[in-house]
């Protein structure tokens, strides 16, 4: 679909799934195709208590295509399964290995992404998969109250452009406790986890999702 310059309507994505058999099982992927020609494509996986639907999944879907980006919503095996509990991270890293020539097929740079549980794996895998970069949402930096588990090798040693976005109440890391790299981090004031954000606080829910969604707007306008 195109704009139409008489009513100014903007152009919407074309969304379809894709079953994408895995060495550990059938993934899915949700496509959020960009209207006009993609420069590239931003495959986010979901964490180890959720799926695609997370709120911030569902804004990047919402808001980068319209910026040239098709967005990929990546269901992990065990997901699609309908299992309750994430597998161990090796088996994550596998499924992920597997769903990325599906990713790859048009021949776009692939920007490895995820949240939680999701982020972690595109950080471990990034290098020998060729990602163009690394979208973290939500980086488990530790477990809640744990600091001394720090999970930062992970994330330093993405090897690629890496954005960080991160809740301002996460107890799964603040952006105040991550370490100096060569990553960006944007904040998200209250955000928790889940980029909620309790209703006394001074920006709403929306706003809190446009920070996300401006924010890997911008930075994948740089990535070349």
């Amino acid at each position: 679909m195109t704009n139409d310059t008489r009513t100014g309507a903007v152009p919407v994505p074309t969304v379809s799934t894709q079953t994408v058999p895995t060495g550990t099982g059938d993934a899915r992927i949700t496509w959020h195709r960009a209207p006009r020609a993609a420069r590239l494509v931003l495959a986010v996986s979901h964490g180890a208590g959720g799926g695609i639907e997370a709120r911030d999944l569902r804004a990047l879907a919402a808001g980068l295509p319209a910026h040239g980006v098709t967005v990929a919503l990546v269901e992990q095996p065990w997901r699609v399964a309908g299992k309750k509990l994430a597998p161990a991270p090796k088996t994550l890293d596998a499924g992920w290995r597997g769903i990325w020539p599906a990713l790859a097929a048009a021949g776009l740079p692939v920007v490895s992404g995820g949240r939680s549980a999701g982020a972690r794996v595109a950080c471990r895998t990034a290098a020998e998969l060729g990602a163009a970069a690394v979208l973290a949402l939500s980086f488990p930096l530790h477990p809640p109250g744990r600091p001394d588990r720090s999970r930062a090798a992970e994330l330093l040693g993405a090897g690629v452009p890496t954005l960080v976005v991160q809740g301002g109440n996460d107890p799964f890391g603040r952006p105040e406790e991550f370490p100096d790299g060569d990553h960006e981090l944007v904040t998200v004031p209250h955000g928790d986890h889940g980029f909620a954000v309790p209703k006394r606080a001074d920006i709403t829910q929306e706003q809190a999702l446009a920070v996300i969604t401006a924010a890997v707007v911008e930075w994948t306008a740089s990535l070349r």
